[in-house]
């Protein structure tokens, strides 16, 4: 009997104290190739044998991986018990005590920020402060630059707040890196093993040097783990970070509360918003959380082939010391690596756009800090994210009404899509939004010039930016953030290929879920696409299969279900009446045009004798009415071929759409539609009979 042991590194890790025997067993993910036979035999008790199957073998072995991971998970947890949190009330005991430190670290702050507060002054006094945006946003970058970590932070969150900075700060802001000097490696390695408990030749067989890369919380290095020969990254926080970051939020929500009380042109809540992104920072003091993090985006968004997120190690990972899968790759914005490499920029930016929609519009659950150093292009071109301490989430309800957005826009419904704002949070009940309307109709209306697919997203984001520094607007966190992931990719892509248009690689997302999605929201949002002023658009049908076909996940079983049951639907009595219409209209296009082709297949002299002369034909209708005819016909057609020719199209999946049609509200719908198709007919027929050419409305 011959049995092969395959053996590859599992993703959870065991710690290197274990027995070898131990060590051996749980660190492996294990995959039996028999040669013969088809079970393995054991030796069981009194000498017997007991056959057990390959594949329950291995569904043991994976079973014990699991539970390993997730007790190894729970002693990172267990270490991370005293986490530090963000607390003002605390940091206010903290550094309230000690007034000569902050003054200090003030004087520092306020030096710098105050003298460029000054310069905007004094431009304001000249008249030139439209005139020098630039040269001050610049400045202001280079001062957060250099006031340290905690500032880079807030500059990078700025750079997304288009309701409190104008464009040109937002696009200079944007150029924020997190790469700042190295800290000592001795510093580094002993925080590693008092973190771990454990002497650094212990847990690692080599470790570099020196630092492979430096971020603004931490610095990381690739090691090789002892027990494993696993390739890891290992990042280790910044000695005393936690104390520098603590005292920058503790004087810069003293500043909130002046700028509160005293900057008018300021409409958001500067304290809230400095609230919330020094929870954010420290929870990314918490590298056991980003392991989590990372974990739950795994499970999310890495099912696609094209997706790569690394594993944890979770016995060598705790509050300041994180270890994940190494990850051999390219930043996204080295273009000329990337394309060394045999892949296409391009290709790897329209992945990052579906996952970042598949993100925002789906589980909500999104990667916050997507600068370009954070993307890595794989030798085998998939996408990797890394660096999970920033994470935010999408309401429910606004995930859809973003959708609906979407649809206001390209039916050019402005009133609609500032409704739309407060669904989002980004007015209050108590605005007013008739003054917003105006302002949206005279950007959208230059820019819906071109069609919505060739419109560039930074220019939407531009011009909404300027709308919304205008008006009372709160642009919520997850919105700011998710407008950021997006202007990223598309500003990559420009690079490569300066036609690309980021809205027009959404589309195929957009579409699939308009036809598939069985949420009330979309569905009346699908409606509202479709129908207008009680015709139906089955030029924008056509084109959103077209479009929702490119998505790999589109079926046409799961575009036709959803319409069927908003059809039934007790409350879609209006809707029924204008099925109804457009359906009677459908099958006379259908039946009438197949007796036009038919009449024109036959030779000119029969034609001649049936219509006793006439060159309009025995059907007595205007070739314009004829041409709608057929052009409704063909449209049809095609719609049916898009659905035919869809992947895994079966005609079988018709079946539950027949059961459907089963029921009795169904029934009383076919009835009406044959019922208005006879009453057209016969008005045909008797049109005929009288010879007179009488055009049929279709209303």
């Amino acid at each position: 009997m011959a049995v092969i042991l395959s053996v590859s590194s599992s993703s959870s890790s065991v710690p290197a104290w274990l027995p070898r025997g131990s060590r051996r067993s749980s660190a492996s993910r294990a995959a039996l190739v028999e040669a013969r036979p088809s079970s393995v035999s054991l030796g069981g008790a009194g000498g017997g044998e007991t056959a057990i199957q390959p594949s329950s073998l291995s569904l043991s072995i994976s079973s014990r991986d699991r539970a390993n991971d997730m007790q190894a998970e729970a002693r990172a947890l267990a270490r991370a018990a005293n986490a530090s949190v963000y607390s003002p009330q605390l940091l206010s005991l903290r550094y309230g005590s000690r007034p000569v430190k902050v003054l200090l670290r003030a004087l520092e702050v306020l030096t710098a920020l105050g003298t460029f507060a000054f310069q905007l002054f004094l431009d304001q006094r000249g008249g030139l402060l439209d005139q020098r945006k630039w040269m001050r946003a610049a400045e202001l970058r280079r001062i957060l630059t250099r006031l340290g970590p905690t500032f880079v932070k807030i500059g990078q969150g700025l750079s997304t707040r288009p309701d409190i900075c104008p464009p040109e700060y937002l696009e200079e802001l944007s150029e924020l890196q997190d790469a700042l000097p190295t800290f000592p490696d001795a510093e580094a390695f002993s925080c590693i093993e008092k973190e771990l408990g454990l002497p650094l030749d212990s847990i690692y067989s080599s470790i570099s040097p020196s630092p492979i890369a430096a971020a603004s919380l931490g610095q990381v290095y690739k090691a090789r783990l002892k027990y494993s020969g696993q390739v890891v990254a290992v990042k280790v926080q910044r000695p005393r970070i936690e104390e520098a970051i603590g005292l920058d939020f503790y004087l810069l929500r003293g500043l909130g509360f002046l700028i509160n009380n005293y900057v008018d042109f300021i409409s958001s809540d500067v304290v809230a918003l400095i609230d919330e992104f020094a929870r954010r920072v420290y929870q990314e003091l918490n590298y056991v959380q980003e392991g989590q993090n990372a974990r739950r985006f795994k499970k999310l968004y890495a099912d696609k082939e094209d997706i790569l997120v690394p594993d944890i190690f979770w016995d060598y990972t705790s509050v300041k010391v994180l270890t994940m899968d190494w990850v051999d790759g390219v930043k996204l914005n080295e273009q000329e690596a990337i394309e060394k490499q045999g892949l296409k920029l391009l290709d790897l930016v329209n992945t990052g756009i579906q996952c970042s929609l598949r993100q925002l519009l789906e589980y909500g659950y999104f990667h916050a800090d997507p600068h370009p150093g954070n993307l890595l292009a794989t030798p085998e071109g998939k996408l990797a994210f890394i660096d999970f301490g920033m994470m935010s989430e999408t309401p429910e309800e606004a995930r859809f009404a973003i959708i609906g957005h979407v649809v206001h826009m390209v039916n050019r419904d402005y009133e609609a899509m500032a409704r739309d704002y407060y669904t989002l949070d980004f007015l209050s009940p108590d605005i007013d939004i008739s003054p917003i309307v105006p302002a949206l109709k005279n950007f959208f209306d230059d820019a819906l010039n071109s069609t919505v697919s060739e419109l560039n997203f930074k220019t939407i984001v531009d011009g909404l930016g300027a709308v919304l520094y205008q008006y009372p607007f709160d642009v919520p966190a997850y919105y700011a953030l998710i407008l950021r992931s997006l202007t990223v990719l598309e500003g990559l892509a420009l690079y490569a290929d300066p036609n690309f248009k980021v809205l027009a690689a959404s589309y195929p997302y957009f579409a699939k879920r308009l036809l598939t999605d069985p949420n009330p929201y979309l569905r009346d949002a699908l409606i509202e696409l479709l129908f207008k002023d009680g015709r139906f658009r089955w030029n924008r049908l056509e084109n959103l299969l077209v479009q929702g076909r490119k998505d790999r996940d589109f079926t046409a079983k799961d575009a036709l279900q959803p319409v069927l049951k908003l059809l039934l639907d007790p409350e879609g009595e209006e809707l029924r009446a204008l099925v109804v219409k457009e359906a009677v209209c459908v099958t006379e296009a259908v039946v009438l045009g197949t007796m036009i082709d038919t009449y024109n297949s036959i030779p000119e002299l029969m034609r001649m004798l049936i219509s006793n002369g006439s060159l309009l034909g025995p059907f007595k209708m205007n070739y314009d009415e004829q041409e709608r005819l057929l052009e409704l016909r063909d449209r049809v057609f095609r719609i049916w071929s898009l659905l035919r020719s869809s992947e895994n199209f079966d005609p079988s999946l018709l079946q539950p759409i027949l059961q459907v049609l089963q029921e009795p509200e169904a029934r009383n719908l076919g009835g009406r539609v044959v019922g208005g198709v006879t009453q057209r007919l016969a008005a045909r027929l008797l049109q005929q009979v009288l010879r007179s050419p009488v055009t049929v409305s279709n209303q």
